[in-house]
């Protein structure tokens, strides 16, 4: 029996590549696991993020996947891309102006926090009840100002991949959970010939300062982003040339080598 040759070909897959500014990434890990999402997504041929620019390109099956699954996928761990809009850029730029700020906000009140939970445990180790102020300032500057580190961790743990935010949760987190332990029942050591330190302000002093790092992070990356649009807005938009003794003005982009 003949077989068709119709059968034996397969039908091309449609490509479309795509770039997608990205939120909320704080490192290079965070590119990381962005594109290695992206990637495991179905209708995804590659993906490559872009941690300068805050950017994926993305090539992929519009068949098979939607802008908006790919956005679905990346904020199930956490971040977040620019899709379904006019003028992504824009929005890109709205987004990290308005994450300054909340930023900035954040890290004003976690050093105001910290400082007298420092102060308590470096100078007045043996205040009574002071081990419980500690104890509820660093709460709030580990579980309210810094809650985004554990939600980011617990999303990232959820697909068995870490980032910094990782490191800084379960540091932070263990430390708190151990000081309070030996803030409520000091006996289990005590018993034991043994003195129940605490450390409140090593928890609450991390999340203070990483706090500081992203914030003067992201203000640098601000005056890069301006000083390189500003350079690509000094690019000449045309071309004169002269041929035959004529000139010619001929606009950039429809200028072609060899031309």
């Amino acid at each position: 029996t003949a077989i068709s040759s119709k059968s034996s070909l397969k039908q091309p897959v449609r490509q479309k590549q795509e770039s997608f500014p990205v939120l909320e990434m704080t490192c290079a890990a965070c590119a990381t696991s962005v594109e290695s999402m992206l990637k495991s997504t179905a209708g995804v041929q590659d993906a490559t993020v872009n941690f300068a620019n805050q950017t994926a390109l993305v090539s992929y099956d519009p068949d098979v996947v939607k802008p908006a699954d790919l956005q679905t996928s990346v904020r199930s761990i956490g971040y977040d891309i620019v899709v379904d809009v006019e003028d992504p850029q824009a929005v890109h730029e709205a987004a990290k102006q308005e994450n300054y700020t909340k930023l900035k906000r954040r890290t004003i009140w976690a050093l105001i926090l910290s400082l007298p939970v420092a102060i308590l445990g470096m100078f007045f180790m043996n205040l009574p009840y002071g081990n419980y102020v500690s104890m509820i300032l660093s709460a709030i500057v580990i579980f309210y100002l810094g809650r985004s580190y554990f939600f980011t961790a617990w999303k990232q743990a959820k697909y068995r991949q870490v980032n910094m935010d990782t490191l800084v949760a379960l540091s932070t987190g263990i430390a708190f959970l151990f000081s309070a332990f030996n803030t409520v029942y000091p006996e289990f050591w005590h018993q034991r010939g043994l003195h129940a330190h605490v450390y409140f302000e090593a928890a609450a002093l991390i999340i203070a300062f990483i706090s500081l790092g992203k914030l003067l992070e992201e203000k640098a990356k601000s005056k890069t982003s301006g000083a390189i649009k500003k350079l690509m807005g000094l690019q000449p938009s045309t071309v004169l040339s002269v041929v035959d003794g004529s000139e010619k003005v001929t606009p950039i982009d429809q200028v072609t080598v060899g031309s």
